[in-house]
């Protein structure tokens, strides 16, 4: 009995950081129909230790093949999964608040914060215009392979320049704008579809280029909408509600480290 009570600091270490690997796969697992294949292999894991406590050989056998089987299975299932899981490992560390911040060898080439009020109004004004923007904000990860295929800049962000740009006799209209720290490093990029991803008709490649890259690096995305001035806010390949402007300032804010909770 006293072998039973007999708790470790590791035994409890080991819970819990199994508890944050659950709680963050289901976080990038949430609203996706992966969701439900980890669940039902889940399920089939439990029930194969039921069968080895209960000494039910055959049963036992035939479930541990499976799983053992169904990891290959499981790397093509859930590739986009794990790749954001290890992006986030790769680029984040945990503070004594429990949050996620920074690793300082991933950290941003620029220091200087994102003047996301700017993309915001900008955005704002494009959409009363129905003029259509993609605008990629970088977080941690490195997006020079996308700039290699526009135009390199080195302008500060401001109202006036981004609106500039995606005006519709602009020569640099055409393909999205890179956002680095307080800088545009890039003008008319062009990103790369991943062609497995659908989206409703009332969505065009703007957004189809944006929930593929946002899906496939940690960079967020801004896209109005060139037929009904709506604007979206892409991250981690999915849509993210708002209430208003200000709300979103405060999501891209919080996404990328600036918001300090006031």
């Amino acid at each position: 009995m006293t072998e039973l009570l007999h708790i470790r600091f590791l035994d409890i270490l080991d819970i819990v950081l199994f508890g944050l690997l659950l709680y963050y796969l289901y976080k990038l697992l949430k609203g996706t129909a992966a969701i439900n294949i980890f669940a039902g292999i889940a399920i089939i894991y439990l029930i194969w230790k039921v069968t080895q406590w209960a000494r039910m050989q055959l049963l036992s056998e035939v479930l541990g093949k499976f799983l053992g089987l169904g990891v290959i299975a499981l790397l093509i299932v859930f590739q986009q999964e794990i790749r954001q899981f290890l992006l986030m490992l790769g680029s984040k560390k945990i503070t004594p608040s429990g949050m996620f911040q920074d690793w300082g060898l991933f950290s941003r080439t620029s220091h200087k914060q994102t003047n996301v009020e700017a993309l915001v109004n900008a955005a704002k004004n494009l959409s009363i215009r129905q003029m259509g923007a993609l605008i990629l904000i970088k977080r941690n990860q490195n997006l020079d392979f996308l700039k290699n295929t526009g135009d390199k800049m080195d302008i500060t962000v401001n109202e006036p320049i981004v609106e500039s740009i995606f005006y519709k006799n602009s020569p640099l209209h055409d393909g999205a704008i890179v956002v680095e720290g307080d800088k545009i490093t890039a003008t008319r990029v062009v990103l790369p579809i991943s062609p497995e991803i659908k989206l409703p008709k009332e969505y065009g490649l703007r957004h189809l280029a944006a929930v593929s890259i946002t899906k496939n690096t940690d960079a967020l995305a801004l896209v109005v909408s060139e037929e009904t001035g709506k604007i979206s806010y892409i991250r981690n390949g999915r849509f993210v509600p708002y209430k208003d402007y200000d709300d979103l300032v405060r999501k891209i804010k919080r996404d990328l480290g600036q918001w300090d909770g006031r």
